[in-house]
């Protein structure tokens, strides 16, 4: 059974996709969640996640750029732009704790990302916590 944590893999999946040039990736999000066993309210919450950030895309990259330091927006790795978007959307507009956001966040960088990733993601993100 897929947990939140699986949903939060699948939609860094599904933004990176994005990222990566294919625009149209929300036409087969529901094939891709349920290939990767993502379903019922699981899904709902993957979905609710991607759509949320598709649809807030500009405030998202613009929080997150704010708080780059000497660092350009277009220079990060497209894992670590899927995993800031997804955890600066949900800081900035779900009613979850900014640590529980930042600890996910941190635990699929992990997953997909370099050795130094989980570090900068959790410097990142607690900067634009504290802009809440």
């Amino acid at each position: 059974m897929a947990t939140r944590h699986h949903a939060r893999m699948a939609v860094v999946s599904l933004l990176y996709a994005y990222d990566l040039g294919n625009q149209s990736i929300g036409d087969f999000s529901d094939e891709i969640l349920e290939d990767k066993k993502i379903r019922n309210k699981q899904k709902e919450f993957a979905m609710d996640l991607f759509t949320g950030v598709m649809d807030n895309l500009e405030p998202v990259d613009k929080a997150i750029s704010t708080h780059l330091k000497e660092w350009d927006f277009d220079r990060l790795g497209s894992i670590e732009r899927a995993t800031l978007r997804l955890g600066a959307y949900e800081i900035m507009f779900s009613e979850l704790d900014a640590p529980v956001i930042i600890n996910e966040a941190i635990e699929v960088t992990k997953a997909f990302g370099s050795e130094q990733s989980p570090k900068f993601i959790n410097g990142v993100l607690d900067a634009i916590s504290k802009d809440k």
